[in-house]
């Protein structure tokens, strides 16, 4: 019986230790962290962020926070939460403060939360920011990266160095068997040597080789100008640089945006557009910083610069430019023209449609424009000359399903040529009036 003090201390103090190791995993009063940062990005994130207002208040620790200063307990959070116009409408001080503070925008009401939901998003709010990570790996794997091209680099500069050698030394070799080749059946070199005319004259006297090389001199010139006036206005790979950088790849690949989400005028204009800064904004009110990969930025990215904090300056450049106030999460007035630089321009006599093509024709962004989903830098991805667009015309067919524009005409004209499927160029899309004014 001696030991049964230290054997209730030991008891006490395990049961410590498992209470202590609950509440880290599961927060406060049983919420679990980890399913309430899955909640809060699903129905809080749009309005709210954890350490910064929003278009709602910032919401770390929340919960103590109203409890040390306004002496509000969780059960006021769940009423707020599921039911804020209620709790405003029966005259709460805090809640009519908060919603004229916050130009009296009503918060959404949440009646499909549980309070145990409610509970495992507070638990998020009041856990701990989590340790930055250090892409370590990543920079890394740039620097072997970088050390494997170098190698490589060397390699190759070697073989091509020992292959001049072997050449240099090979015609020193031929050189000497010709001399004692002619020494051999009696020809004297030098006296050769002198009487020979210098390389200029003998040419100029050989009438057959200037006749010769003046053709081939002229012909080359004139396929070297034609080349160069084909080439030009013909910028494919043109990747100017934005005021704005703005990146395809994270948000048409990464995100899933559809073009005509930020394109709308494709749809029913001749012209895709530009989008709106408004735009931007719809999604860039919530989302003020880019956290990209969990696991660092790439080698590739690092390589370019194209860092986290790359990409949150260039938010802080759109914010610039429409004048909103992070702060007070509103619109200053102050705003400014951000001058995009065109990537894409046809010459002013050539007609093109975008509605008829994506709307009607259902043809793909990505056939004229490339793989946008990839590009962290848009460019001009095809020549955009006549003669590619008379190739696609001849070889793409009509897209009938769900397409009367074209039935009837397809139905005849079918018959006149004896297919069952019409290209572009036999329902007329290589007639001159058809691109050209």
């Amino acid at each position: 019986m001696k030991g049964f003090p230290n054997l209730l201390k030991q008891a006490l103090l395990s049961l410590v230790l498992v209470i202590s190791a609950t509440s880290l995993s599961f927060g406060q009063d049983g919420g679990d962290p980890a399913k309430g940062k899955q909640l809060f990005n699903q129905n809080c994130a749009a309005c709210h962020a954890l350490n910064r207002k929003m278009t709602g208040p910032a919401l770390a620790n929340v919960e103590s926070r109203l409890a040390e200063d306004e002496g509000l307990d969780r059960e006021w959070l769940y009423a707020w939460i599921k039911n804020s116009s209620g709790v405003i409408n029966s005259g709460d001080n805090y809640a009519n403060r908060i919603y004229n503070e916050y130009n009296k925008a009503a918060m959404t009401a949440f009646p499909t939360l549980s309070n145990e939901d409610i509970d495992n998003i507070l638990a998020y709010t009041a856990a701990p920011p989590p340790a930055p990570v250090v892409p370590a790996v990543t920079a890394t794997a740039a620097a072997s990266s970088s050390e494997g091209n170098g190698a490589n680099s060397d390699l190759v500069l070697a073989v091509l160095s020992f292959v001049l050698l072997v050449l240099v030394a090979m015609l020193v070799l031929v050189n000497r068997t010709l001399r004692q080749i002619a020494v051999a059946n009696g020809i004297d070199v030098e006296k050769k040597k002198a009487q020979r005319l210098p390389l200029w004259k003998a040419f100029a006297q050989n009438q057959f080789l200037v006749f010769v090389s003046v053709v081939i001199l002229l012909l080359s010139s004139a396929y070297f100008a034609y080349a160069y006036m084909m080439q030009v206005g013909i910028d494919q790979g043109y990747a100017p640089v934005q005021p704005i950088h703005y990146s395809h790849k994270i948000h048409a690949g990464d995100n899933k945006i559809e073009c005509t989400y930020c394109h709308s005028s494709a749809r029913v204009s001749k012209h895709s557009g530009i989008p709106s800064l408004n735009v931007c904004m719809n999604c860039h009110k919530s989302i003020y910083e880019y956290t990209g990969n969990p696991e660092g930025p790439s080698a590739e990215d690092l390589a370019n610069g194209y860092t986290n904090e790359f990409y949150t300056g260039e938010i802080k450049k759109l914010y610039k430019a429409v004048g909103w106030d992070e702060e007070n999460q509103r619109y200053t007035g102050e705003s400014y023209p951000v001058e995009w630089v065109r990537i894409h321009n046809l010459p002013d006599f050539v007609y093109f449609n975008h509605s008829q093509h994506y709307s009607v024709a259902g043809v793909e962004c990505q056939t004229c424009h490339g793989p946008v989903e990839e590009m962290e830098v848009m460019y001009q991805y095809a020549p955009l000359t006549m003669g590619w667009c008379i190739n696609c015309h001849r070889e793409t067919n009509v897209q009938l399903t769900s397409n009367p524009y074209y039935e009837k005409i397809h139905e005849e004209l079918s018959k006149k040529y004896g297919v069952d499927e019409l290209t572009a160029a036999q329902m007329g899309g290589l007639e001159c009036g058809k691109c050209h004014y």
